[in-house]
């Protein structure tokens, strides 16, 4: 069964969601502080942790950003009722991999959970993805190219992951969307297209090639 770690100081509201995880069969540990759950979060073999950001001692972004520069790829969801889009935009680009806002549905929570859990299983799959000289080491998430570490945010490497994962394969804008972003997007967003230039930038224009009308595909062995 899968471990998961909520850091929220709200007592009723950690109750809530560890119970509801309890009943769909996950094992929750709760943390009620920064510091505690950051030390969970590193001596634990958790494989999602759900945060929240108003924490009495510290605030959740500072918690975030301690777990990806010690190089902990545990898939996070931020929970907080915080809802600009600068907050989102700053949780997204600290490594968070998705983000909810209060309150909230147990069960949009739930389907967020189990997408999170099924695309990215670190404690599962402890290898590397590689296309020529490219390298994804998901347990670090950390890429690589010629041997050289190149400094991706959490979404691009979820992109460029999720493109590793079907070398050779049409990805469309669709489905990159539901892979990566992992909820409902606007379909007119060219956010893909954004992101896809970033990897071009960072990992080779070659690797990436475009599929006019339907969307993106990674050169087989680029």
């Amino acid at each position: 069964m899968s471990r998961i770690l909520v850091i929220e100081d709200e007592e009723r509201i950690s109750s809530f969601v560890a119970k509801g995880l309890k009943s769909a069969g996950y094992v929750p540990s709760v943390a009620a502080t920064g510091r505690e759950g950051y030390h969970l979060a590193m001596t634990g073999d958790f494989e999602l942790i759900v945060l929240d950001l108003g924490l009495p001692d510290q605030d959740g972004f500072t918690v975030l950003r301690r777990i990806r520069e010690a190089r902990n790829g545990t898939p996070v969801i931020i929970l907080t009722a915080r809802s600009s889009v600068d907050d989102t935009v700053a949780g997204l680009e600290n490594g968070a991999d998705d983000y909810m806002a209060k309150p909230f549905r147990f069960e949009e929570l739930l389907a967020r959970v189990r997408l999170r859990l099924r695309t990215d299983p670190p404690s599962v799959d402890l290898g590397l993805l590689s296309s020529g000289d490219l390298q994804l080491d998901l347990r670090m998430r950390r890429a690589t190219v010629g041997g050289k570490e190149v400094d991706l945010s959490a979404r691009e490497f979820a992109l460029a992951e999720a493109f590793l994962r079907n070398p050779g394969q049409v990805l469309s804008r669709e489905q990159l969307l539901s892979r990566v972003w992992g909820y409902d997007f606007d379909p007119g967003s060219n956010v893909v297209d954004v992101y896809v230039r970033y990897l071009r930038n960072k990992l080779g224009a070659e690797r990436f090639a475009t599929v006019r009308g339907v969307g993106y595909r990674l050169a087989a062995d680029s």
